[in-house]
């Protein structure tokens, strides 16, 4: 295979007493209240939490797309929180992927124009065996030149995957990935996502609001009025229920 999962496990992205807090006085809303957590390469993480728990918050402030009022962020073995927007945009293009329910393909690219998208404006030429194996690996042989008018939905989420991880990124944020899936689709999406993290060591975080999609993850991580409040390791859909229902969601 192109990629080899380490021999050890080593922590790839971290969060350090983040706090993020929109407005102020009487009308401000902490969206993170001094959240602590890491992530080990090759972990396959989901989280979850109520409306409004900051579970979105939380990604966003780990991938570079929004800065947290305090607290650090480390990707990749560096600080991320005081880089320049520029320095930002850099990171977040070379070591960052993303998988969004809304596809965010551009629909004048052709789905191998879509994937390779990311090098092409890091000027960089794509691994061709790399993309090979991301083809095949997702079915997308004979779907390369058709755009993404011409793709199902499963089909166009499969190019934003590979979209994902053409660049070979520290981790890939995956934002409600199977929200605008069938359940066939879903169940396929998540196995890929599951069999990548586990075969490639890469590292995933994923938002969701799907308990049985939380059980395709080694870890969930239950998001609160901003805190962790809850850990669980190797969850099934049963007990991640169980948690959201402690909680009240």
């Amino acid at each position: 295979m192109t990629i080899s999962a380490p021999t050890l496990p080593d922590q790839i992205a971290a969060a350090t007493d983040l706090t993020k807090t929109y407005g102020a006085g009487e009308a401000a809303v902490h969206a993170l209240d001094g959240v602590t957590v890491g992530f080990e390469r090759g972990s396959f993480t989901a989280i979850m939490g109520p409306s409004g728990s900051g579970k979105s918050t939380l990604m966003h402030c780990l991938a570079g797309l929004d800065r947290p009022t305090s607290g650090d962020v480390e990707l990749g073995g560096r600080t991320i929180t005081r880089l320049t927007e520029r320095e930002l945009t850099a990171v977040r293009r070379d070591h960052v992927g993303f998988v969004f329910q809304a596809f965010n393909l551009l629909p004048t690219l052709t789905a191998e124009q879509n994937i390779v998208l990311p090098l092409d404006l890091a000027g960089r030429r794509p691994d061709a065996g790399l993309l090979a194996e991301l083809v095949a690996s997702l079915g997308l042989e004979r779907r390369l030149r058709h755009l993404p008018s011409q793709l199902s939905g499963g089909q166009q989420q499969r190019v934003a995957i590979a979209r994902a991880l053409i660049s070979r990124p520290a981790v890939v944020f995956a934002d409600e990935p199977t929200g605008a899936l069938d359940s066939t689709s879903s169940h396929q999406l998540l196995d890929y996502l599951r069999h990548t993290s586990q075969a490639y060591a890469q590292t995933i975080v994923m938002v969701t609001h799907d308990p049985n999609a939380a059980a395709y993850a080694d870890r969930t991580l239950l998001l609160s009025d901003g805190r962790i409040v809850d850990d669980l390791v190797a969850p099934t859909a049963d007990t991640v229920l169980a948690a959201m229902k402690r909680l009240g969601s």
